[in-house]
């Protein structure tokens, strides 16, 4: 196969994992918005101190995660 045969495939290839992306991102989303209501309605369940206590947990996870993004994007 000669190089531009090579090069077109690379493309389809990238074009077809364009198409499908997005999809999966919203089954990982969803998945992930129903553990989350899921947990959220058991730790309510628990009482209040625990609640506060996973909410600052959760707030050290999110601030966590946004300065990890932050350093790895450049």
């Amino acid at each position: 196969m000669d190089e531009s045969g090579l090069r077109a495939r690379v493309f389809a290839e990238e074009a077809l994992l364009g198409i499908l992306l997005p999809f999966w991102q919203v089954v990982i989303g969803a998945v992930v918005l129903v553990v989350l209501v899921l947990s959220v309605g058991r730790l309510a369940r628990r009482g209040k101190s625990r609640m506060t206590t996973a909410l600052l947990v959760t707030a050290v996870a999110i601030a966590g995660f946004a300065v990890i993004g932050v350093l790895l994007e450049g």
